[in-house]
């Protein structure tokens, strides 16, 4: 169930127009037995408007919450700047529970660069890449190969991979 969640993410985020790259990160792209979430990391060309992206990310972190387990959008830039994590919140307005350094700014940008980042290694070279090529820098647990890789490079094979009028 969540890699069919983490699945749906990746065809919808890839549709966004300032993505670049999606990429698996964290326990999923390990042997963990029992992984308590999905964490992507998206490349961005820019992140001034992640309305679409922050959308997506919040219906895969519904799925996930629906089972009981949980997601986390991590960015960064094409340098391999990490930049914070999309917003999880609907509306943006500086609440309490909110860390990120911009909140209220509608960017939809979580720049809680104070309590989490990310290594340049990841970001440049995450352990699995899931679009807009499938990478793999790990060898991936069976059923992210079987449920999740598998599925992408399919529809890769078909053309249904690619962003329209990109090429």
């Amino acid at each position: 169930m969540l890699l069919a969640a983490a699945l749906d993410f990746v065809r919808e985020a890839r549709s966004c127009p300032e993505v670049l790259r999606i990429a698996l990160v964290g326990s999923l792209s390990t042997g963990k037995p029992i992984p308590k979430d999905v964490d992507v990391l998206v490349t961005l060309a820019h992140h001034s408007d992640l309305t679409s992206l922050a959308q997506a990310a919040r219906r895969l972190k519904g799925r996930a919450g629906a089972i009981n387990l949980g997601a986390d959008i991590f960015l960064c830039n094409g340098d391999g700047r990490y930049l914070g994590r999309v917003c999880g919140f609907r509306e943006c307005h500086p609440r309490a529970a909110c860390e990120g350094l911009q909140c209220g700014s509608g960017r939809r940008l979580k720049d809680d660069l104070h309590a989490v980042t990310l290594d340049l290694s990841l970001t440049l070279a995450p352990p699995i890449e899931l679009w807009p090529v499938v990478k793999r820098r790990v060898v991936a647990p069976d059923d992210v190969e079987r449920l999740l890789l598998a599925a992408l490079e399919r529809e890769a094979t078909r053309g249904s991979g690619a962003r329209p009028g990109a090429g």
